[in-house]
């Protein structure tokens, strides 16, 4: 009985008790999980593009904060070396465009998943060859971003307390997500993009140029890495290990749907928050470090009867 008072009742016993901690978790689990969010978003573009899994997308939102702190090291002043970041990520579009897609068009998407995977390490190496394999801290004050906290008094005595990098977090998430909606769904370019997603065939035989449109998706997963390669790096040090929290973006996507803006924005709310209460309420019962795993757990239980995602389009074959 000790034990199931101690799942069942007791952490939401704690959460009455102490709401103010609640908040608290509450909030933290909502920053990070705008933060898979934002990750979760680069696959999805790619995905909804090419049909292909970009196992890439973590590493390049590495290979841009790299890029963004390596250039500024260099003496490139901070809003110079955004741009010059850009620069390089619209290169690095163009260049996967060229030399990965193009040769691979019409080759079985297990070919195209494991071209992703020699992308990956390809920047692994050439990123650790450029920049080093050390950790370096982002330009969080030299680009503007607010640092510091503000904290408030909630109920008797308790404390809500706000880090200012986490509110802009959330603030440029959501401003990119709605750029990103207007893009997909009012712009010519976005509807030829919708267009190659649903049949590559049929957007070729209406004039739309599959290269053309695969060097811009590529793009703006790019510029989707680099603000998140900011915004991760803004809260811990930008290094490889940023690669392994990318992957948090797996459980998102199953969650949300693989092809599903929206979808990648509430699974990520619920992956961030769903670890965060677990982590404070359950683990301390199984001895810590639930987050690491619980995530692929929730997915792997959602993939069992709902294998679309909330958000996803169900495959329908009649024969």
């Amino acid at each position: 009985m000790d034990f199931l008072y101690a799942i069942l009742i007791d952490p939401f016993v704690q959460m009455v008790e102490l709401p103010d901690f609640l908040l608290q978790v509450l909030w933290e689990g909502f920053v990070a999980g705008v933060l898979y969010a934002l990750i979760a978003l680069g696959f999805v573009l790619i995905f909804k593009a090419s049909g292909v899994f970009n196992f890439a997308q973590g590493i390049m939102v590495v290979f841009a904060g790299l890029t963004l702190v390596g250039l500024h090291e260099k003496g490139v002043p901070a809003y110079l070396a955004l741009i010059l970041t850009i620069g390089v990520m619209g290169v690095l579009a163009l260049a996967v465009e060229r030399f990965v897609m193009r040769p691979l068009v019409n080759q079985p998407d297990i070919i195209l998943l494991m071209s992703t995977i020699g992308l990956t390490y390809f920047l692994i190496g050439f990123g650790e060859f450029i920049f080093g394999g050390e950790p370096k801290q982002m330009i969080t004050e030299e680009l503007g971003l607010p640092t510091g906290s503000t904290a408030f008094e909630i109920g008797d005595g308790g404390l809500l307390i706000l880090q200012h990098i986490d509110i802009a977090a959330a603030v440029i998430a959501i401003i990119m997500v709605g750029c990103l909606a207007v893009f997909f769904n009012k712009t010519r370019i976005g509807r030829a993009l919708r267009a190659v997603a649903d049949d590559h065939q049929a957007a070729l035989s209406v004039g739309i140029s599959l290269n053309q449109i695969w060097a811009i998706v590529w793009f703006a997963a790019g510029i989707v890495a680099l603000t998140t390669g900011i915004m991760w790096g803004a809260r811990s040090d930008v290094s490889f290990a940023l690669e392994i929290i990318a992957l948090k973006a797996l459980p998102v996507l199953i969650l949300g749907g693989f092809t599903s803006i929206p979808g990648a924005i509430v699974g990520g709310l619920i992956i961030g928050i769903g670890e965060k209460i677990g982590e404070i309420y359950w683990g301390p019962l199984v001895g810590g470090g639930i987050e690491s795993w619980l995530a692929y757990m929730i997915a792997l239980i959602f993939l069992l009867f709902r294998p679309q995602g909330l958000f996803g389009e169900r495959i329908i074959e009649r024969v």
